[in-house]
């Protein structure tokens, strides 16, 4: 069981779906903004939590962010702010 360990898992994506994460987060913050809230912490309470009230209903905000996984939105996060650096 412990070599089982050794080695590192690898993660695949596929790239339609980060583009589709790409287009609900933008759609998402946008809509937030919009309603006067901080998107980023919005954005940060819902990932960590799951919730989906972090995300107002505006523009169907709401519904476009839960058809993601979390693991994708984080994902595209991360890939964005490593490929600025």
């Amino acid at each position: 069981m412990s070599e089982k360990f050794n080695f590192t898992m690898k993660f695949n994506v596929d790239k339609e779906k980060i583009n589709e994460a790409e287009e609900i987060l933008v759609n998402v913050y946008k809509a937030l903004k919009e309603k006067g809230y901080n998107p980023i912490n919005q954005l940060v309470g819902y990932i960590l939590s799951g919730d989906p009230t972090y995300i107002t209903s505006h523009n169907n905000a709401r519904s476009l962010i839960r058809q993601l996984e979390r693991d994708e939105l984080l994902e595209e996060l991360i890939k964005k702010y490593l490929e600025n650096k």
